[in-house]
C-alpha cells in the first residue's frame, strides 16, 4: 500500500510539532526523552526535525506524558489558524 504523498499543511504542521517538541525536551537529551517515551532516538529525531510529520497519536501521548505538556497544547500551537 503506497502512503498519498504529504500536503503542504501536512508538512508545515509537522515541522510545527517538532519545534515544539524540541522546545519542551529543553537540555534533556534526545535519547533520554526518547526511552522515556518508548520510542528510538532516531524515531524522535524523525518527528523533531519535521522528516515524520504525522505520527501516531499514541506516539504523540506519550511525548507529550514524558514532556510534561497537554495534547491540548500541542494542538494549539501546531493547528493552522482558520483562513
Amino acid at each position: 500500500m503506497v502512503r498519498p504523498p504529504l500536503t503542504p499543511e501536512e508538512r508545515l504542521r509537522g515541522e510545527q510539532l517538532g519545534l515544539v517538541l524540541r522546545l519542551a525536551r529543553g537540555e534533556r537529551s534526545i535519547v533520554e526523552v526518547a526511552a522515556a517515551a518508548g520510542m528510538s532516538a532516531e524515531t524522535l529525531r524523525k518527528i523533531e526535525t519535521g522528516r515524520i510529520a504525522t505520527p501516531a497519536f499514541f506516539t504523540i501521548a506519550a511525548l507529550a506524558d514524558v514532556l510534561g505538556i497537554s495534547l491540548d497544547h500541542l494542538a494549539d500551537h501546531t493547528t493552522p489558524a482558520p483562513t
